[in-house]
């Protein structure tokens, strides 16, 4: 092999501008990847810790290669090799070793001292649960009122009303991204417009989403209103770069933990977005709860968190969680260990969950049932979507699902299918 070979294969870079060009690649895989997951840059993300050993293993292996992993002498052994990257590894990539392993310590600690098995009361007290009168607390519905359409109906309607409008139709499309609030007195659901594709977004991307869709509950309306000319939406989930509402609160707020941001209106019709602050309360990674929440003017991208949400806001507390919070205040009410033995009055929520609108806010209800039991209801719980107060009913009987199934029975023979039943005050009775 001749001189000018050698020299082609070796990499006279000094250590400095090693480390420099292992710190401007990690940097740049390090980018891209916070660019399309968006990972929060807090201790208590699982995303985190992932982030951070990628970034990790890209220093370690730009390390190897700038450090002549591929352009060894051909003359020396492969026991001098190993012994050169051991060598490298010790000088280079201690620093990054020691900070992965401490990551992973950080990550072990933090889930053993989150377990349930050491916090069960945290865990029990997550939910504060106190007991309710359904008669007193929820006042009486005609049936002229009640909400007719479950989600999957109401989002029917809103594609339907999409055909009605020839000069978007081409352009955009529903969403099925719908929420329920209370809008003005009524329990309606809201969802903005999307893209077409992407084609139809680079066209469409100067003026926004032009409108979105209002769903009445009650009487069936659907209507697709328009924004004033000039200002469309122009943060949603469908705009696939920079105003993508995911990507712009992780811009804004890169340490902030968020749930999925809901649609709403306020009551002069404004679109915003909500993302809530998920937060860990218990240990490192236990006890998911919601502090405050991130409200982004869908207009003009104008985002603020508060602590204590607007009144006007219904949706701050997702369902799910509250289910999995309450299911925690039932299991360790009476501690760790009778929730395994004994299982003295541990309970539990059944399956799904609904909507009842009281005055300005949205509660979501839910039955409760014993461990021991699949068949009957021991109560069920509301709870205020917004300040998470929730009231327990002491009512016995069927489960939703036995509901569902003894509704189905009585008309058999036109093959129907029941939604998810919807809980009522009729006639001094809990319907």
């Amino acid at each position: 092999m001749s001189q000018n070979s050698k020299k082609k294969l070796h990499i006279p870079t000094s250590k400095a501008g090693k480390i420099l060009t292992n710190l401007l690649v990690t940097l740049a895989v390090g980018g891209a990847y916070f660019y399309v997951s968006l990972p929060a840059l807090n201790l208590q993300s699982n995303d985190f810790y992932s982030f951070m050993i990628l970034l990790c293993v890209v220093y370690v292996v730009s390390a190897l290669i700038t450090s002549g992993f591929k352009g060894q002498k051909e003359a020396v052994s492969a026991k001098e090799q190993v012994r050169e990257y051991f060598r490298f590894i010790k000088q280079q990539c201690l620093p990054v070793g020691v900070l992965l392993l401490l990551l992973m310590a950080v990550a072990l600690v933090g889930q053993v001292i989150s377990m349930p098995i050491f916090r069960a009361g945290a865990y029990r007290d997550l939910l504060a649960v106190e007991d309710g009168e359904f008669a007193q607390d929820i006042g009486q519905i005609s049936f002229s009122e009640i909400p007719t359409l479950d989600r999957n109906s109401a989002d029917y309607l809103g594609d339907r009303q999409m055909g009605t409008l020839s000069d978007m139709v081409s352009q955009f499309e529903y969403s099925y991204d719908s929420t329920q609030i209370n809008y003005q007195g009524r329990p309606v659901r809201v969802a903005p417009i999307a893209y077409a594709d992407l084609v139809k977004w680079f066209t469409n991307r100067g003026s926004g989403l032009p409108a979105y869709v209002i769903v009445d509950m009650v009487t069936q309306e659907a209507k697709v209103v328009r924004l004033p000319e000039g200002e469309g939406m122009k943060y949603s989930f469908s705009e696939p770069l920079n105003r993508n509402i995911m990507r712009h609160l992780r811009f804004q707020y890169p340490t902030f933990m968020l749930s999925t941001p809901q649609f709403e209106i306020d009551e002069e019709g404004q679109p915003w977005w909500i993302a809530p602050r998920v937060v860990k309360t218990i240990g490192l990674f236990g006890g998911t709860d919601i502090q405050g929440a991130v409200l982004v003017n869908a207009v003009t991208g104008e985002s603020q968190y508060y602590e204590e949400v607007p009144n006007w806001v219904d949706h701050v507390y997702d369902a799910n969680l509250i289910m999995e919070q309450y299911d925690y205040y039932g299991m360790y009410h009476n501690g760790f260990i009778n929730s395994i033995f004994g299982q003295r009055d541990v309970t539990h929520t059944t399956e799904g969950y609904n909507y009842i609108a009281i005055g300005d806010d949205v509660y979501m209800y839910t039955g409760v049932t014993s461990v021991t039991s699949d068949q009957s209801n021991i109560g069920f719980i509301l709870s205020n979507q917004r300040t998470k107060e929730t009231h327990f009913y002491s009512v016995a009987g069927a489960t939703e699902a036995s509901a569902q199934a003894s509704a189905m029975s009585q008309v058999q023979q036109m093959r129907y299918v029941a939604t998810f039943p919807l809980l009522l005050h009729i006639a001094d009775q809990t319907t």
